[in-house]
C-alpha cells in the first residue's frame, strides 16, 4: 500500500488512493473516489460516493465532501467546513438526481467553519474566510468573507492579500495586474 490510512478508517471498495496519500481516526471514503497524490485528510473525514480529489489537497478535521463536489490540486479545506448539495432538501424528498456540482479551483483555500452552497465554483486561489457562506461564483484570487460572503480584496498565490499600487501588485510567485475587476497573472 502506497498511501497510510488509520486502523480506524474505512475505505470501501472500487477506491482509488494515490501514493503519498494520509488519512486518519474515524474517516470513510466512499466507493467510486479518486483520491490524489500527497493529500492529508485530518480525523472524522467523508468523503464520496464518486468525489475526484486533486493532488496535495489538505482537508482539515470534520470535513465532508459529497458527490457532486470535484476537488482539484493544492486545495485547501479548513476544520469543519461544509458543503451542500441539493438547494431544496428535505428528508422525506429523494433528490439525488438533483445534485448541484460544486468545484473548487486549483490552490483555493476554505476557511474553518464556512458553508459552500452548492453549484458555484470557486476560482484558482480564492480564499474563503472562516463562517463565510458562499452561494455564488467567485472569481480566481478573489478574498471572501460574510454571510453572504463578498469579495473584500485579492490574494496572490501565497495566500496574502494583495496591496497595488497603479493597478500592479506582487508577491513571491508573480505580478498581479488589476483590469476591469479582474486579476491578470504574469509569473515571475
Amino acid at each position: 500500500m502506497s498511501y497510510f490510512s488509520h486502523e480506524t478508517t474505512i475505505i470501501d471498495d472500487g477506491v482509488e488512493i494515490a501514493e503519498g496519500t494520509k488519512i486518519w481516526h474515524f474517516s470513510h471514503i466512499l466507493s467510486g473516489t479518486t483520491i490524489g497524490k500527497n493529500c492529508s485528510f485530518g480525523q472524522n473525514c467523508v468523503v464520496g460516493g464518486d468525489v475526484s480529489i486533486g493532488d496535495g489537497v489538505k482537508v482539515q478535521n470534520n470535513v465532508s465532501i459529497y458527490k457532486g463536489v470535484e476537488v482539484e490540486d493544492d486545495v485547501f479545506l479548513g476544520p469543519s467546513m461544509v458543503f451542500t448539495n441539493v438547494i431544496n432538501p428535505r428528508a422525506f424528498i429523494q433528490r439525488k438526481e438533483e445534485f448541484k456540482k460544486t468545484l473548487l479551483k486549483k490552490g483555493c483555500s476554505i476557511g474553518a467553519n464556512a458553508t459552500i452552497v452548492c453549484g458555484v465554483t470557486i476560482g484558482e486561489y480564492a480564499l474563503i474566510g472562516s463562517g463565510a457562506v458562499v452561494n455564488r461564483d467567485v472569481k480566481p484570487f478573489a478574498l471572501m468573507v460574510g454571510v453572504p460572503a463578498k469579495q473584500i480584496g485579492w490574494v496572490g498565490i501565497s495566500g496574502n492579500t494583495l496591496v497595488f499600487v497603479d493597478n500592479k501588485s506582487q508577491d513571491d510567485f508573480a505580478i498581479y495586474i488589476l483590469k476591469d475587476d479582474n486579476l491578470e497573472v504574469i509569473k515571475k
